[in-house]
Formats: C-alpha cells, sequence, structure tokens
C-alpha cells in the first residue's frame, strides 16, 4: 500500500505513482472515435509543462489559481500543474454565474484562470475582468478568439505548454519544498449569511482521506481498480476520491459523459467502484419503479420476492428452507442482471455528499448491490466517516476513518479532530475560530454514536440546506433573491435532502388582494427572474402561494422580525410536501 504517513504532498504522490505506472492508462475521455486513453507518463509530461508554463505567467508560490471546468483530462492535468508550480487550486463549478464567479476570484485574489470551453472562458474572462487588476490571465483549454479582453490576457492551452517547454525545468525543486501543511486547494461552501467561504484543504487532509478511504477497500479485495467519475471534480468529495485516492492506488479514472448517459457508460466502463450523492440512487429506484410497470406479473412478482428476501437476510432475519433455495435462485435470476447494469464488476457504490434515504439503502442492499453511506463535509477534506463492507447498516454512516477522532458535544453536535481537518477558512480569521476550537472541528452537525461505534446522524444545527445532489444552498440567499422582486413580500425555502428545492411564497399586498389566478402568474414569473441569477442547485423548482403572510401573531416569525424556517415548514408541511409529488 502507499506510503501516505510520509508521502509530503499530492503532487509528489502522483509523481510517484507515475513513475511506478508508466505507460498503464490513468485518465479516459470519451471522443467522437471512442474512448482515449492518457497515460500516466502522458499525464506526467503535460503536468511538468504546464506548470513550467505557468512559472513563465509569472505564477509564484502560494498564489491562487481558478479551475473552471467539467470533469475531463485535462482537469486533473490543470488541478497538479498548478500545484506543481507551489501555487493553490481554487476549484469552481461550471453552473456558476459570472457574479458566482467573480466573488470567489475576489474572494482569493486569484492570479488567473484556466477554463475549458468558449462559453465557460467567455464567462471566466468577464468575472476576471470584473475581480481586479490582480487576475491577469485565462488560460483557455478549448479557447475563443484570443484577443485582448480589458487587462486579461487568454492564452491556449498548447501555447502555455510551449511555453513551459522553452523555460528552465524548476518542478522538481518547487515540488520539494511543498509540505503537508501547504494549502493544496481552496474549495467554498456557503456561509451562514449565504456567501459562500472558502475552505483551505491540506495536502496532508486530503492524504489523510485518502488513506482512509484506502484501508476501507482493503476490505473488497483490492485488485486494479477502475473508476468512472460523475460528480464535479470541483465538489470537494470526487476532488479527494480522484485525487487524493484513485491516483494514490494507481486506478484508472474514466470521466461519464454526462448524467443522461451515465446508464449506458457503467456498461461501457464497467467500473469497479463509483461515488455518488443519494439523488442518483433515488432516480434509479424511480426507473426501476417505472419500468416494472410495463413488465409481465411474473417477472413482477420475481423482482418484489427478490426484495423481500433481501430486506430479511439485511435484517438477519431467519431464512427457512424454502426461503434458502428461493433466495439462490433469485440471485441469478434477477440480482445477477441487477448487477450487469452497473457493468457487472462493481464492488460499491460509496453514498455521500447528503444524507441517503435508509430505505433506499436497504433496496439496493437487497438487490444485491453494496452501498456504503459515509459522511463529511468541505471543512473534513471531506470523509469523517464511511460504513464498512458486510457491516453495512443504513440508518448510520458508519464509523469514523482510520486516524480520526469523533466525540459528541454536550449539546449533541459532532465534533471531529485529525489530520483531515481544514486549515481555516481563507481570510476569515473569526469564522475559522468558532469552528476550530481546541483543535476540534465543530461540524454543525448533531448525532449519536452506538455501541459498535456508527455514527448516526439525527438533526443539524446548521441552518443549510443539503440537497440529495450533496450540494449546500444557503437559504438566506435563495430568500433574499426572490425578495428583490417586487411581486414577492415574503419567501421560504426548503429542499433538505431533497432533489431540489421548492419554495413557499407571500405575494405582495397588492396581488393578494386581487385574483389569486393572477397573483399565481405574477409570482411565477418573478420566481423565473430570480432563477435566472441563481446556479443551479440554487433555483427554486416549485412554489406555493401561502394561503396568509408570516407574522409575529400567528407564531411564523420572530419579534425581531426573522421568519421561523422550521415552524413555516412545520404548519405548511402538507403544501411543502405536496410541491414533490
Amino acid at each position: 500500500m502507499f506510503d501516505y504517513a510520509s508521502c509530503p504532498s499530492l503532487v509528489r504522490m502522483f509523481l510517484d505513482t507515475a513513475a511506478r505506472e508508466g505507460v498503464r492508462p490513468y485518465l479516459v475521455a470519451r471522443e467522437d472515435a471512442g474512448w482515449k486513453e492518457w497515460s500516466w507518463a502522458e499525464v506526467e509530461r503535460q503536468v511538468r509543462l504546464l506548470a513550467r508554463g505557468l512559472a513563465a505567467l509569472g505564477v509564484k508560490r502560494g498564489d491562487r489559481i481558478a479551475l473552471v471546468a467539467e470533469n475531463r483530462p485535462e482537469w486533473i492535468v490543470a488541478d497538479l500543474a498548478i500545484m506543481a508550480a507551489g501555487a493553490i487550486t481554487v476549484p469552481a463549478y461550471t453552473t456558476n454565474t459570472v457574479e458566482d464567479h467573480r466573488y470567489i476570484f475576489s474572494n482569493v485574489q486569484a492570479r488567473g484562470v484556466i477554463a475549458s470551453g468558449a462559453a465557460l472562458a467567455k464567462k471566466s474572462i468577464e468575472a476576471a475582468r470584473q475581480s481586479g487588476p490582480q487576475c491577469g490571465f485565462v488560460i483557455a483549454i478549448e479557447p475563443p478568439a484570443l484577443e485582448q479582453h480589458a487587462g486579461v490576457d487568454v492564452h491556449a492551452w498548447a501555447d502555455v505548454l510551449a511555453m513551459g517547454a522553452a523555460g528552465p525545468d524548476t518542478v522538481d525543486a518547487t515540488v520539494a519544498a511543498l509540505g503537508r501543511g501547504d494549502v493544496a486547494c481552496v474549495i467554498h461552501t456557503s456561509g451562514t449569511g449565504g456567501a459562500p467561504r472558502g475552505v483551505m484543504l491540506s495536502h496532508g487532509a486530503i492524504l489523510t482521506n485518502a488513506e482512509g478511504a484506502a484501508e476501507v477497500l482493503k476490505l473488497l479485495e483490492p485488485t486494479r481498480e477502475r473508476f468512472l467519475s460523475f460528480l464535479p471534480l470541483s465538489h470537494s468529495y470526487e476532488h479527494t476520491v480522484s485525487l487524493g485516492f484513485a491516483t494514490s492506488i494507481g486506478a484508472e479514472i474514466w470521466f461519464a459523459e454526462s448524467l443522461e448517459k451515465l446508464s449506458q457508460n457503467m456498461q461501457e466502463v464497467r467500473p469497479t467502484i463509483m461515488t455518488a450523492v443519494p439523488r442518483l440512487y433515488e432516480s434509479i429506484r424511480q426507473r426501476i419503479a417505472q419500468g416494472l410497470k410495463r413488465e409481465k406479473k411474473l417477472k413482477q412478482w420475481l423482482f418484489a420476492k427478490t426484495v423481500e428476501l433481501g430486506t430479511k437476510r439485511y435484517e438477519g432475519a431467519a431464512f427457512g428452507p424454502l426461503d434458502a433455495l428461493l433466495d439462490a435462485i433469485l440471485e441469478r435470476l434477477v440480482r445477477a442482471k441487477v448487477r450487469n447494469r452497473f457493468g457487472g464488476r462493481l464492488k460499491a457504490f460509496v453514498s455521500g455528499g447528503a444524507a441517503l434515504n435508509p430505505e433506499i439503502g436497504v433496496f439496493f442492499h437487497a438487490l444485491g448491490v453494496r452501498v456504503l453511506q459515509g459522511y463529511g463535509q468541505t471543512e473534513a477534506a471531506p470523509v469523517i466517516a464511511c460504513n464498512r463492507p458486510f457491516e453495512e447498516r443504513m440508518d448510520t454512516v458508519g464509523p469514523p476513518l482510520p486516524g480520526v477522532e469523533v466525540k459528541i458535544a454536550p449539546d449533541g453536535e459532532i465534533l471531529v479532530r485529525g489530520g483531515l481537518v481544514m486549515n481555516g477558512y481563507w481570510n476569515d480569521p473569526e469564522g475559522t475560530a468558532r469552528t476550530i476550537v481546541d483543535g476540534w472541528l465543530h461540524t454543525g452537525d448533531v448525532g449519536e454514536i452506538d455501541a459498535a461505534g456508527r455514527i448516526r446522524i439525527t438533526d443539524r444545527k446548521k441552518d443549510f440546506i443539503k440537497n440529495s445532489g450533496g450540494d449546500m444552498v444557503a437559504p438566506a440567499k435563495v430568500e433574499g433573491t426572490l425578495l428583490l422582486e417586487p411581486e414577492i413580500a415574503q419567501a421560504v425555502v426548503t429542499g433538505d435532502g431533497r432533489p431540489y428545492l421548492v419554495a413557499l411564497v407571500v405575494p405582495n399586498a397588492e396581488l393578494a388582494a386581487g385574483s389569486p389566478a393572477a397573483a399565481r402568474v405574477a409570482v411565477e414569473r418573478a420566481v423565473e427572474r430570480a432563477n435566472a441569477r441563481l446556479p443551479l442547485p440554487e433555483r427554486v423548482r416549485k412554489f406555493a402561494l401561502a394561503p396568509a403572510p408570516f407574522t409575529i401573531e400567528n407564531g411564523q416569525m420572530t419579534p425581531t422580525l426573522k421568519i421561523r424556517r422550521h415552524i413555516v415548514r412545520q404548519v405548511h408541511a402538507d403544501v411543502l410536501e405536496g410541491l414533490y409529488r
């Protein structure tokens, strides 16, 4: 196993693994003619050239470089090259608006940006212009027109590689100077006021996570693993799994074409490990249920019996001789076919980013598809705990990873300590001091630890919404955007653990006094305008009109005129639940 403890940096880890793996495939992406393999040696060559090219552009140790791209081999190359130049990667979602990018670039005083595709490059150029003179260049993986843009130099990826080839080779000396405590990346996550906070993750934090994941994988008879990557690499979960864990074990990383083609890609790629968020399992289960409606009664019965017996086995219920015989038959008739739909080699799905409904976890377990639910947050690089293979309990997130300490505070909050804890929030010492106290990370989640050492999450102290896709959304930001529309007087947004956001809206007094139908049309248009200013995870998919305003008198507003979201959600639970049907 890779010697994580003595490895000083993620770049050193990559270079050592590349030296061992050589011409074996590392990154694989779909192109017009089929799947194209990038060998470890080719990736190392490009990392070194891009790092030298960044140095030629004036990038120095500690500079922040933003990275805006979809999942593709160049994303990994860029991330490693930024670090190999001594700089810090600042990943950003491709769904961000120009204003979102501007905030992030300004917050970290980004020196430059690497972006892919004409549309993403165009947004990045505009955001760089608005963020200040320090953000002086954009490297376009697939460049638009390469003219100057009011102080922002636009360079083609190939040209920067050529600049690197012509410049001095200082990569090994720069990498040798990196240490485990140095910041590797700054990943932004929503703050309590809605403004994203930059989480500083060190090389050591991500390596600690990778080591813990490798210990869990050992229980699944490791082979030459093949990962299918589809979660955004800008998310700390996929970032650590791919850049940290998969790279450290010499795995192949294949990039899914899209969510729509994920099922097809799974059968083509035949992955051994996949990370996913609960929304994927929800979607697959829905598709299975819809497909069964079109099948004959016998097939429906066989499937239902498979789930029934698999659930009994999960619960530890005793099997009679007939049940055991039927279960063995169903293993071949049903479960084998289900596993083949996922490529036939999948050892485990690892679920994270949000809470998995235990019922859905048991459903997949009953069908012979292992789902290991984990738990974490960006501030912990991000994995804190994970269920172990053959010991899965779907109502828990499993025990802590090796080397991670967890305890429950007197008020029930989950506290975490270890090498995985962030260095702090970028340029926010007060926020850092509130979150890390005496070395313990205060997660904001409430839970308990059972007799077997497994963590069970029972509540969330933070007033965030975490949807089933793993996106963290600050309701105050979304509600504030809605309230900018004159037709909307009050709004409460919800969607924790759900696939999308919904809102309960109070129209302005003029609309409320008129026709309900006219009010609904006006509010619908207002919501559409607000959504246009928000990135996709923060957009409101459906809304309902509240029957009355939220007031102090009806208990839905505090004396200081703050809406009591939890009370509103309780009072209007049936209406809000109806928006998900």
